[in-house]
């Protein structure tokens, strides 16, 4: 299975950037509650339900820095974790299911709108897609959202261990044309197993070199 083209020395850029501890440090439940923007923050949106908090796990070698949790619409705040480099993990609530009542839904979408179009410091949004569906018309709408505020996102393709070889390549190729003419996408497709870790190497590579542009 195809991975993004990354050098041995960014693969391993990649591993110490994440190989230093990793802490939850502030969770914001509105706008006005978010911390202040320092360093360089990238974030996680997705489904409820596609990964996002395994993901944050097997990027950072930690079981459960980030809650799971297997009721779709759990996480209710932005929840914010650091290292020891000046890099912040932002994990956004999952949209398109939530165990809650259409005011606090309303509330949550409001909150991500602000952070999405108003936070200085935001590098980049990685959007999680489980790769056994594809793209969602949702998926699509989000996509079209960052489009048209002009925010830098990349796609990632989770749960590729679950799907059978000959339909990996296919979804990741079909995933690379639907984001080819989209404005605000980055033109590589990260397929990547939280369980086994295929592509964990190679999205913290990306991360890394994201990282160093930014500085």
């Amino acid at each position: 299975m195809s991975t993004a083209p990354f050098s041995r020395s960014e693969i391993e850029a990649g591993r110490k950037l994440f190989a230093s501890p990793w802490d939850f440090f502030w969770g914001a439940g509105t706008a006005a509650s978010l911390p202040p923007a320092r360093g360089v923050e990238i974030a996680f949106a997705g489904r409820s339900n596609v990964g996002k908090s395994s993901l944050v796990n097997a990027l950072t070698n930690r079981k459960s820095l980030a809650r799971t949790s297997r009721t779709p619409g759990r996480t209710q705040q932005i929840n914010f974790f650091k290292g020891t480099d000046d890099l912040v993990l932002a994990d956004l609530p999952g949209y398109g299911f939530a165990a809650a009542a259409r005011d606090k839904v309303d509330q949550w979408t409001g909150m991500v709108h602000d952070y999405l179009t108003g936070r200085p410091n935001l590098a980049r949004v990685y959007v999680l897609i489980d790769s056994r569906h594809g793209l969602k018309p949702q998926d699509r709408e989000v996509l079209g959202y960052l489009d048209r505020a002009g925010v830098s996102y990349a796609i990632v393709l989770t749960k590729i261990d679950t799907i059978k070889v000959e339909f990996g390549e296919p979804r990741i190729r079909e995933t690379e044309a639907a984001i080819k003419k989209r404005p605000a996408a980055f033109p590589m497709v990260f397929p990547v197993s939280s369980f086994d870790t295929t592509g964990i190497a190679e999205l913290r590579a990306g991360i890394a070199r994201l990282l160093s542009e930014r500085r």
